[in-house]
């Protein structure tokens, strides 16, 4: 069957248009490596201490009290086994930085005070080499870096060992996600 020059171009920009939009789903955000949820599986993560998109407040920086900002997570999948968190700087000068990763956590989590290491938590090794929380700490004089706070509905706890890193837990949420939620902030030093 031979296609007229019109409904050829036709299939062409509708093939373009699919991938541009399926290019798009993450909301503009970094790549999300592992599985992706499925659709319409997101859940809500939000901050008393900064919006979507707004500054992390000094304290919760390497330049303040370094401890994890409060969080709230809401729409969280009843068939969720464990959470587990990764925030991580993708405008790193050599590339994506783990600041914080955590697995394990009660799925009926809904808040985290500030500081507070999530409850039946255990967390990874982070790019500083320690365990637990190293806030942002962006170079100075670089543009205010994004910090992509990612949580994620499994559907089992992964085992992992206490010092596993943000790829071994992404690697072991791979298949399992129930659905995730973000919450970016903005940090710059001068």
């Amino acid at each position: 069957m031979r296609m007229s020059r019109t409904a050829a171009a036709a299939t062409v920009i509708t093939v373009a248009a699919t991938a541009v939009l399926a290019a798009c789903g993450n909301d503009g955000g970094p790549a999300v490596t592992g599985s992706a949820p499925p659709s319409g599986s997101r859940l809500t993560v939000t901050s008393p201490a900064y919006a979507d998109g707004g500054t992390v407040p000094p304290r919760f920086t390497c330049d303040g009290d370094d401890v994890s900002p409060p969080l709230a997570l809401g729409a969280v999948p009843a068939r969720t086994a464990s959470l587990a968190l990764v925030l991580r700087d993708p405008d790193a000068p050599h590339g994506a930085f783990t600041h914080w990763l955590a697995w394990d956590i009660a799925p009926g989590t809904a808040r985290l005070l500030a500081g507070e290491r999530p409850p039946g938590a255990t967390q990874g090794r982070n790019g500083f080499g320690r365990t637990g929380y190293g806030g942002p700490c962006p170079p100075r004089g670089d543009r205010p870096h994004h910090y992509v706070l990612t949580v994620y509905a499994t559907d089992r706890a992964p085992r992992l060992s206490p010092d596993a890193t943000e790829a071994d837990l992404l690697r072991a949420l791979s298949g399992h996600t129930l659905a995730t939620g973000t919450l970016t902030g903005r940090y710059g030093r001068r």
